[in-house]
């Protein structure tokens, strides 16, 4: 069995062929194996989420039923198990995201690695796979370049697990798909996903390096709200970043590609309704009446954007509290609860987490991972056209697509 790319999916799916007796050979292009892994959740690896599968369905994009039997054959508590097994215990944080304990990724490739030693898995690396082999609508094997040298690899089946396009300098640049596409499967429109957005103005520029926390982010298309997200989120001098925005991002990479108008509106009080808001307001400032109002934005506000605020909002800064009048009062009020800022692009996969589009999932099989055009051909992890909200929910589609694809060559 040839497995094409030594990522999170090529990894599990060359162990578990492995462990039921296939020979199995993994065909990395790259000098090393599960380099995505080894960078993901900032070097600690977000190994997956302790959220139960009903929880799970609601982060997956844009099918997640179809992961309904991978889900059931080897889900959290699996991949948990066998990295226990190997010496990488775990532990849950904010959010029921699962980390190991160590912070590190590399012992959870390590593991990973141990495996796949254990089972006498074959890793070829710098062999790049040029072609799938086919014959009679059947796979028979790989056409590679390794070493300048092109040579065929036969095996009887083949499951891609080259992942998508984010991070190529990791190796993920999109080979699945045109191997795919050559022996006649639709790939859906590939974007980056999970991806800092760019922003009109100089508003995000001004605030580069603000994060903030305990806000509402909301997505407006064409003056219409689609979406929202409360936590963190950080500015940039291109625009806005941070968990909240990346998952929103999305939506809004879709949206934009549709040439649809996109804003984003902050909440920065998403605790207060307007009227409390307002009744805060005006409690502070009579309570402050000699203070100037750059001063009592200390009360509402981080500093940095303090004075980005008072612009926006017409006030003169040495303007007295008890000198604000109702009109400028709602002013305040309305940027507080709906700091609007247009949305004209977005970062390209070189940072972005992940890839949204893919193969097509109407043409694989949701049991066995197995494709409905071509007999023995699988696919495993992120070259299918499915993704997820950060929190590792992604690596979890690796890990159990990979395990059902190779439990179905078992067979």
């Amino acid at each position: 069995m040839a497995i094409v790319g030594g990522g999170a999916a090529g990894l599990v799916a060359a162990w578990a062929a492995a462990s039921e007796g296939a020979r199995v050979v993994v065909l990395e292009k790259m000098e090393k194996t599960a380099r995505k892994v080894r960078i993901s959740g900032k070097g600690r690896c977000n190994i997956t989420n302790e959220a139960n599968m009903s929880e799970f369905f609601k982060h997956i994009y844009p099918n997640s039923r179809f992961l309904k039997h991978a889900f059931a054959e080897f889900f959290t508590g699996e991949i948990i198990a066998l990295l226990n097994k190997y010496g990488v215990e775990t532990e849950v944080e904010r959010g029921g995201r699962i980390f190991p304990k160590s912070d590190k990724a590399a012992d959870v490739v390590q593991a990973l690695l141990k495996w796949n030693a254990e089972q006498k898995v074959e890793m070829r690396y710098g062999c790049k796979v040029e072609r799938l082999i086919t014959k009679d609508g059947t796979v028979t094997g790989v056409q590679a370049l390794t070493n300048n040298e092109s040579l065929e690899i036969l095996g009887k089946r083949v499951i891609i697990c080259t992942g998508g396009c984010s991070y190529p300098a990791t190796g993920s640049n999109g080979d699945g798909y045109r191997l795919a596409k050559e022996v006649g499967h639709s790939v859906s429109p590939i974007l980056p996903a999970l991806v800092p957005l760019e922003t009109e103005g100089n508003l995000a520029e001004q605030l580069q390096g603000l994060s903030l926390k305990n806000v509402t982010a909301i997505i407006w298309v064409n003056g219409k709200k689609v979406k929202e997200e409360f936590g963190e989120m950080l500015f940039t001098h291109f625009g806005l970043s941070g968990p909240i925005i990346l998952t929103l991002s999305r939506t809004v990479t879709e949206e934009l590609r549709k040439n649809n108008k996109v804003e984003i509106s902050i909440d920065l009080k998403p605790a207060l309704d307007e009227q409390k808001l307002d009744t805060r307001l005006i409690r502070d400032l009579n309570e402050h009446g000699k203070k100037k109002v750059d001063n009592i934005f200390k009360e509402w506000l981080p500093s940095k954007m303090i004075p980005v605020f008072i612009e926006l909002a017409g006030i003169n800064p040495n303007k007295e509290c008890h000198q604000v009048n109702s009109k400028e009062r709602r002013k305040i009020l309305v940027l507080m609860k709906d700091l609007r800022i247009k949305v004209i692009g977005h970062r390209g996969f070189k940072e972005a987490i992940i890839t949204s589009g893919g193969i097509n999932t109407s043409e694989i099989d949701s049991k066995t991972l197995a494709s409905k055009l071509i007999r023995n051909l699988y696919f495993a992890g992120e070259v299918i056209d499915l993704d997820a909200d950060t929190g590792g929910y992604n690596l979890q589609i690796a890990w159990s697509t990979a395990w059902a694809a190779a439990s179905a060559c078992k067979e």
